[in-house]
């Protein structure tokens, strides 16, 4: 019963909304331009269907490889700082200046340095470098969460550096690694979006673009298809990612044991 209420509720709640927006923007006439009906929303997802699936895809594939570089790059560079604290200290701040620097202010930059004619590029890029710093933080804070005492005693029966690693630090690391994996994920779609904003070229023809072009012709109902497509994607992205999350952890951590009774 509390399974079927779990999802009956919002679908429930969601289709309340939809029919009241649609009554209240027929019933005091709102114009098309300012907002547009759910019903001329889904008229849109036809009429524009081809550009619609173009800009996903488009948007999807930066989102895939700029996550998937972020995950490469942050748990290389965790590892590292974890054997080493001297690199640790040297890069660090480095890697939270580039976090902590505005996309928006760097994007002309990248976008100068790769070349309009390799926009895709500078999209990875600046989305990449949105999705990293958790990965990297997270992770690093999980390798040195591990149990002191179980490292001294790998050291006692004399374990290498590179078996503690892979059979107590990395396992011990993995549900902070995941769990940075989910925000990652989601601010890999925010900043390939965004770079698209801050670009300022049509080149690259993602979701970004697509709402940027729509608000300019007053296509609004094709600016709210994107942005739904857009919330799908996030969501999508988030249930995979945790029900990877799941599938790892439910035979032996606390979080995912607890969720099963």
């Amino acid at each position: 019963m509390k399974r079927w209420l779990t999802y009956s509720v919002p679908v429930a709640l969601g289709i309340a909304v939809l029919a009241f927006w649609e009554w209240a923007v027929t019933h005091w006439q709102v114009p098309r331009f300012v907002l547009p009906a759910p019903s001329a929303i889904a008229q849109s997802f036809v009429d524009d269907r081809a550009q619609l699936a173009a800009a996903t895809w488009t948007t999807f594939r930066i989102v895939i490889e700029a996550f998937v570089l972020a995950l490469v790059t942050g748990v290389a560079l965790a590892i590292l700082f974890a054997q080493s604290r001297i690199v640790e200290l040297a890069l660090y701040p480095y890697a939270v200046i580039l976090q902590v620097t505005p996309i928006i202010a760097i994007a002309p930059l990248i976008v100068i340095w790769v070349g309009y004619e390799h926009i895709d590029r500078a999209l990875l890029i600046l989305a990449w470098i949105v999705a990293f710093f958790p990965i990297l933080a997270n992770t690093t804070l999980g390798l040195r969460s591990a149990d002191r005492n179980l490292i001294d005693l790998f050291r006692l029966y004399g374990a290498s550096r590179w078996q503690i690693l892979w059979k107590l630090q990395l396992p011990g690391a993995l549900p902070y690694l995941l769990g940075a994996m989910k925000i990652s994920g989601g601010l890999a779609l925010i900043g390939a979006v965004v770079a698209e904003f801050a670009a300022g070229t049509g080149t690259a023809t993602g979701l970004g673009w697509t709402i940027t072009e729509a608000g300019n012709r007053l296509h609004i109902e094709t600016m709210f298809a994107a942005l739904a497509i857009l919330s799908v994607l996030g969501v999508a992205i988030f249930f995979l990612l945790s029900a990877l999350e799941w599938a790892l952890l439910r035979h032996w951590h606390e979080s995912a044991v607890s969720r099963q009774e």
